[in-house]
């Protein structure tokens, strides 16, 4: 019986299967010295034509491509830029991580996302890959995230930028919460609705809470009745919930704002499966975010609409203002969502 591979023959058959193609092949082949190769590839470095074009042919023909990770650890300057976020996949965080994964690859930048779960190991565990990665830059999305992430960002000299959430030394980009929670219950008021709820979540994360209480305010002072549903996360199963809570009572609600989108698809579908109501004749919704599901044939649901491309875009313009400038006081972008109207609710 003959012995198997060993677990070192396997590792060395690995190495020789991811074997890169190295500056010095680059200089062999296009007969110049390994120091050419590595000022063609340098931006702003002296070199002449005929020795640029010959090492760019030779690149092109053996496949080279500069090896960025060692280059940027050698200028201790990582060009990795840290997404974190809890449950990334979930609604309006899944697109806003995206498009933050696109406006950093554009600007140049390796966007490593940060999955912190929700179990102490997994957290750990997040908060080592965090810095393990001298990250140069760190984005944080939502309240989820804790804020010993935002510490260890401090700590090690992060420029730190939090998205729908509040953190003191930090940049800020966040949607106008307060504005378009009073919008929604002014466009109930002036529909005719009194009987006004809004459906919520108990995670309470900064930007739910103020949507939750800037509803409620200009609820009370528009002068109608107002009630409150809300399920233990800010997502469809919490919608079926706060449905639960707020049909099951005497005085059932003609018009409800929902925190998030998420929260409207699951109020909508026990609202008509259910309870065999209409909407909006029976009952009128607003969501929050514009999902591409809130569109859908099955909700066309009337939502504020907040732009991912946009609030990516800040957020990376503050990163290079932040490393640009690193005295500089804390910046503040506050993007206003619009009102997207569908056949949920219309004026």
């Amino acid at each position: 019986m003959k012995d198997g591979p060993t677990i070192d023959g396997k590792e060395t058959r690995r190495k020789e299967r991811m074997r890169f193609v190295s500056a010095d092949q680059v200089a062999q082949l296009a007969g110049v010295s390994r120091s050419a190769v590595s000022r063609t590839f340098t931006p702003g470095a002296s070199v002449a034509p005929a020795t640029r074009e010959r090492v760019q042919k030779a690149a092109e023909e053996l496949g080279y491509h500069v090896n960025d990770l060692a280059r940027g650890v050698l200028a201790n300057q990582s060009r990795l830029v840290g997404i974190v976020a809890t449950r990334p996949e979930i609604g309006f965080r899944a697109h806003l991580a995206a498009a933050l994964a696109k406006a950093l690859i554009k600007r140049g930048s390796i966007p490593i996302l940060i999955n912190t779960g929700q179990t102490e190991d997994e957290l750990l565990a997040a908060q080592k890959m965090l810095i393990g990665h001298r990250a140069e830059a760190t984005i944080i999305l939502s309240g989820s995230p804790p804020a010993s992430f935002v510490d260890i960002a401090h700590r090690n000299g992060q420029p730190l930028v939090v998205i729908g959430r509040t953190e003191p030394d930090a940049d800020h980009v966040s949607a106008g919460n307060a504005e378009a929670s009073r919008n929604a219950a002014m466009a109930f008021f002036d529909k005719g609705c009194r009987r006004l709820a809004v459906a919520a979540s108990h995670s309470a994360t900064s930007s739910i809470a103020e949507r939750e209480h800037a509803f409620l305010a200009a609820a009370e002072e528009f002068g109608a009745s107002v009630s409150v549903g809300r399920g233990m996360d800010s997502d469809y199963d919490s919608g079926i919930d706060a449905a639960r809570q707020l049909f099951s009572r005497a005085e059932r609600p003609d018009a409800v704002y929902c925190a998030n989108d998420l929260i409207a698809f699951g109020l909508m579908d026990h609202v008509r499966k259910t309870l065999g109501l209409r909407i909006p004749q029976d009952v009128a919704v607003i969501g929050f975010d514009d999902v591409p599901e809130a569109a859908w044939l099955s909700y066309r649901l009337t939502t504020f609409r907040q732009d991912p491309v946009v609030m990516a875009q800040r957020a990376v313009e503050l990163v290079e203002r932040r490393l640009a400038s690193p005295e500089l006081p804390p910046a503040y972008e506050r993007v206003i969502p619009e009102l997207i109207f569908r056949d949920s609710f219309t004026p």
